[in-house]
């Protein structure tokens, strides 16, 4: 499992540091409720009370739109695409 994780970092640090990975933008509206976004995904936003409980949330929904689009065969943005790598 350990080995497992270490890959998944490795992979994570090149892919931010190419910029290839998906960026959350948040912010707080004037209501104070948060708001954030999946920017290689259109239409991936969601709301909370708070920054983090809005980015837990668009990272799920992030999640499933990827896994919806993988199981019909649609294609994924470049951002996210190029974070799967075939063995």
């Amino acid at each position: 499992m350990a080995s497992a994780a270490a890959a998944f970092y490795k992979y994570n640090n090149r892919f931010r540091a190419q910029g290839l990975m998906p960026v959350i933008e948040s912010e707080q509206e004037e209501d104070g409720r948060w708001i954030a976004e999946v920017t290689a995904l259109p239409g991936v936003l969601a709301y909370g009370r708070t920054k983090a409980e809005t980015n837990a949330k668009v990272q799920a929904l992030a999640l499933r739109v990827i896994a919806d689009r993988l199981e019909n065969g649609e294609q994924l943005p470049r951002e996210i695409a190029d974070f799967f790598e075939a063995a």
